[in-house]
């Protein structure tokens, strides 16, 4: 089912919580909302849903315009981040439960139940009552109830935000995995970038109510079209610090009040036309500590993540977040020299936080579509 989101406002009162949203998503995608709490992630699903009504704007289900239809008859599924199963039911009667309420013969609830179960991995559990379910078993119980009403859509709330960690990880792919093979259109409501970029086709990323880039997992990591995008998607973070550059005989110098960087490239050579100081971007694993570095500070963190280390570098009032080698003896207070991949800079408006350079990624690509 091809979800089209025309203009989509939603108001309460005087906030805009939603604000003239435009989004395509094409039948059987996996998409996203990622954003910080209070972005108008989870209300845009919510009217998409059905549970709240636009203020303005159309939803439409193919060609069908739904902003008048009840949730009930959208033909959707939905999990929540709560589960909500009755306690009082067995696993069976969950899962059951939307099939009861329209009508659906018994025999054939049996039938949809047990198959939905043993999709998910639980038809042994059918027997059994919510508390006597670990957490993944009961999401698992609530992905059944969603599926078992054989839904035209998907809809998400951070369903994995009450697992640990490492059950996060095991439903991220089942639930990717589940989504591909059925090829039901899915819409995901996460603040985790993580989830975000290892599940969905595309994301749809949303600050204030405002849709920031609807773009692959790829592309907003590699060409993130504003400041916020940048340093939001990606962990660690980018590193992000103002510059002024200027060009003098094919090569750009960088001048911060801590540092002088000179570099060359065509990312550099854009920054330099555009006029006044600008929002200098790169990220952890494109810099580098070596003798060869054209930056010297001291190190103020050493972090070990395990395969590396995260090594907070200070250079006068500005740190950079690098990642190193695990094996490499750092101790806070050691002088050591940066190296940057310039091919890899990324350069923002200051005022608008709009990238320089994001024109210069769409020309690539139409380029390689000829």
């Amino acid at each position: 089912m091809q979800i089209t989101i025309d203009n989509l406002t939603k108001r309460f009162g005087e906030v805009i919580a939603v604000d003239a949203l435009d989004l395509d998503i094409h039948e059987g995608e996996f998409v996203a909302f990622l954003g910080p709490s209070g972005c108008g992630k989870t209300t845009t699903l919510l009217m998409v849903a059905g549970i709240y009504k636009p203020s303005d704007g159309e939803i439409r289900f193919g060609e069908r315009v739904v902003n008048q239809v009840p949730p009930r008859d959208r033909n959707i599924g939905m999990v929540f981040q709560s589960y909500a199963l009755y306690p009082h039911m067995t696993v069976f009667g969950n899962i059951a439960y939307p099939l009861k309420l329209k009508g659906v013969p018994k025999q054939d609830q049996y039938a949809r139940v047990q198959h939905a179960a043993n999709i998910m991995g639980i038809g042994h559990l059918l027997e059994r009552r919510p508390g006597q379910l670990s957490g993944g078993q009961q999401q698992r119980v609530a992905l059944g109830r969603a599926l078992v009403k054989e839904p035209d859509v998907l809809l998400f709330d951070e369903p994995l935000s009450n697992l640990d960690a490492r059950l996060r990880l095991t439903m991220r792919g089942e639930i990717k995995s589940l989504q591909k093979r059925l090829g039901i259109t899915s819409v995901y409501v996460t603040h985790d970038q993580v989830e975000a970029l290892t599940m969905a086709d595309r994301v749809a990323v949303m600050n204030e109510g405002q849709l920031q880039a609807f773009d692959t997992p790829a592309d907003l990591y590699n060409h993130p079209k504003t400041l916020f995008i940048a340093e939001f998607v990606g962990n660690p973070p980018m590193n992000i610090v103002p510059v002024e550059a200027t060009a003098d005989n094919g090569a750009v110098t960088l001048k911060h009040a801590a540092f002088t960087l000179t570099v060359t490239g065509e990312r550099a050579e854009r920054a330099a036309q555009h006029p006044g100081p600008v929002m200098m971007g790169i990220r952890p694993e494109d810099m580098q500590i070596s003798h060869e570095g054209e930056l010297a500070g001291a190190v103020f963190i050493v972090e070990p993540l395990g395969r590396e280390n995260m090594i907070d570098v200070r250079i006068g009032d500005v740190g950079f977040n690098v990642l190193s080698e695990s094996d490499a003896r750092l101790n806070i207070g050691d002088t050591v020299r940066l190296k940057l991949n310039a091919n890899h800079l990324q350069f923002f408006d200051q005022a608008s936080g709009h990238s320089l350079l994001w024109h210069e990624h769409d020309r690539q690509l139409a380029h390689a579509a000829h």
